[in-house]
């Protein structure tokens, strides 16, 4: 072939990349998140090859099921909402009425519900309110009685709010720094005072973020599933930890009936947070946002000094709720039973390491897991992430339907991905006559992309909306194809959204526990996460040990995104 011919081919190709890119992209999506999910679909309306809505029906008749289950599951959802506004708005009144001290600080620290593993959250939480936690020897120290929260409605509702929180602080936050003071201005002038103004002017324009926040808080409590499993064990099972039950007896069409059921509700919660979020967009940002003043008043009159009261009532809480838990699992970690200091619960990690058997969960083994299935969905989700934030901010028809699927597994939880993955690949599906089958480590590095690649895409694609669109036109117009100016123009300028699409990937995929759990095989497989909650069940030393490795791997994930995240908050 001369080289000519060799160019022209070259050419050709590469003007045709991105379609293709795009195309495979479609078909490892499909391969390994619709198909999957359909299978658990399949499951629960197929009986002995016969289409029925049978078991469906049979759990939406149930009173035990539609109770105790659903019920709950929604109760709890509804109540952790309540909690984590309620610890939230407070927050981003904080944020973006005052200036203090360490306030960017406190903001990035908003982050934590995307990059914080929530089983090490559920750690911190047991060794905060457990028999011997840090709760009870405080209020044995002052001689009052102990108290017992854990498996208590109450403890997941707090711990879904430390959670979630943050998260409502975040996008209000962003909304309330975007109101225009010019509309307050001219509301005071026409002789409206601060509360009404507040009340006309300024919570409207709040309320859809309120609103997504609420929905996306829903959304994550209602899909809880490490959080309610530690706290709240099987007597207060949500539809994910029943989900599960039903998967460890092999029950797997009463699991997928309710794993259907669930899978609806959230997708449609999902698209209500998507029309929540496209208003936001549209709504822009304000050139002149409101002025934030000092937390210490310069004069003291009781408004103001009952102010600052309010304030520092509400640091006291947010220290209970935010910093208490974290902080007793790495005092538990390094504290025995009479509450000296010791390292015998690392030294426990090192001994099971050298000594334990093969059926054991050692910690090395767990931690590099981890660290090859984040390298793999890194390889898989990236690439993924950024081909849909391209797709997402071209226009063209169908445009909307691309965005709501390439969100889809941002709607459906860990515990159906897992279980549709391992009644499809894990077991195999015959293909032409041949039998193919994804081992275990491949199906979890696929079902930690399809949970990860949603958040590359939402760090990347605001990026790439708010690129100027006569760069590339300039390309095109210099002989470049539309696949060189995207990666000579347009990757370039998104980099930063890029390596912290990168970043939540890693954190996501190494605090990964719903999809793992179910998909592990044997202790060979385990990640961190999985290894803290064998430890859990059986000593909290170990298990609390291990939680904190697992804080380390995640504090350096925390440390990319908050350096390169930019405007994530636009999730």
């Amino acid at each position: 072939m001369s080289r000519v011919s060799v160019r022209r081919v070259a050419r050709v190709l590469e003007q045709r990349l991105l379609t293709l890119v795009a195309a495979l992209t479609a078909v490892v999506l499909l391969v390994l998140f619709y198909y999957p999910v359909a299978t658990v679909f399949a499951d629960a309306v197929l009986v002995d090859g016969r289409l029925t809505v049978e078991p469906i029906a049979t759990i939406l008749t149930s009173e035990f099921y539609l109770v105790d289950i659903i019920w709950f599951t929604a109760k709890q959802a509804f109540y952790s909402t309540l909690a984590s506004l309620a610890l939230g708005l407070p927050a981003a009144w904080l944020f973006s009425r005052f200036e203090f001290r360490g306030r960017e600080t406190l903001r990035s620290l908003t982050i934590l519900p995307f990059v914080m593993p929530s089983i090490m959250v559920a750690i911190g939480f047991v060794a905060t309110f457990g028999r011997n936690g840090t709760l009870n020897r405080a209020l044995s120290a002052v001689g009052l009685p102990p108290v017992e929260l854990l498996f208590t409605l109450e403890a997941i509702i707090v711990a879904h709010a430390f959670y979630n929180a943050p998260l409502v602080a975040r996008v209000v936050t962003a909304a309330w720094e975007s109101v225009d003071a010019r509309t307050v201005e001219t509301a005071r002038s026409l002789g409206a005072n601060p509360r009404r103004a507040f009340r006309d002017v300024v919570l409207p324009q709040l309320l859809p973020s309120i609103g997504v926040g609420a929905t996306l808080t829903f959304i994550f409590t209602f899909a809880s599933f490490p959080i309610v499993l530690a706290l709240g064990g099987f007597q207060l099972a949500t539809i994910e930890v029943f989900v599960y039950s039903r998967v460890r007896d092999l029950a797997y069409a009463e699991a997928a009936s309710l794993a259907v059921i669930e899978t609806v509700i959230s997708i449609t919660l999902t698209a209500v947070y998507l029309r929540y979020e496209a208003s936001q967009r549209s709504a822009g940002g304000a050139a002149n946002p409101l002025p934030r003043r000092s937390v210490v008043p310069s004069d003291w009159t009781p408004k103001s000094t009952l102010r600052t009261v309010g304030i520092a009532g509400y640091a006291l809480v947010v220290g209970l709720v935010f910093v208490v838990p974290i902080a007793s699992m790495i005092l538990a970690s390094v504290t025995g039973g009479d509450g000296g200091f010791t390292l015998a619960n690392y030294a426990f990690l090192v001994e099971r390491q050298a000594t334990g058997a093969s059926f054991q969960v050692k910690p090395l083994p767990a931690i590099l897991n981890s660290l090859a299935f984040a390298a793999g969905t890194l390889v898989v989700a990236v690439p993924m992430g950024v081909v849909m934030a391209v797709l997402t901010t071209r226009r063209y028809r169908g445009r909307g339907l691309i965005d709501v699927l390439s969100m889809a597994p941002f709607a459906v939880s860990g515990i159906v991905v897992g279980l549709g993955l391992l009644r499809g690949l894990v077991f195999g599906v015959d293909v032409l006559g041949t039998r193919i089958r994804v081992t275990g480590a491949l199906a979890i590095v696929a079902a930690h992309a399809v949970g990860a690649y949603p958040f590359v895409t939402r760090n990347v694609a605001p990026l790439f909306a708010r690129l100027d669109g006569r760069l590339v036109e300039s390309a095109r117009s210099l002989g470049a194809t539309r696949t060189r100016a995207l990666v000579d123009i347009e990757l370039p300028l998104v980099w930063t959204g890029v390596v912290a699409g990168a970043a939540f990937a890693v954190a996501i995929s190494i605090g990964e526990f719903d999809s793992t759990i179910i998909l592990a095989e044997g202790a060979g497989s385990y990640t961190m996460p999985i290894a803290v909650e064998r430890f859990l069940g059986r000593r909290l030393g170990p298990a609390t040990a291990m939680g904190c490795l697992l804080l380390l791997v995640t504090s350096a994930s925390f440390l990319v995104v908050d350096r390169f995240g930019g405007r994530w908050g636009e999730l």
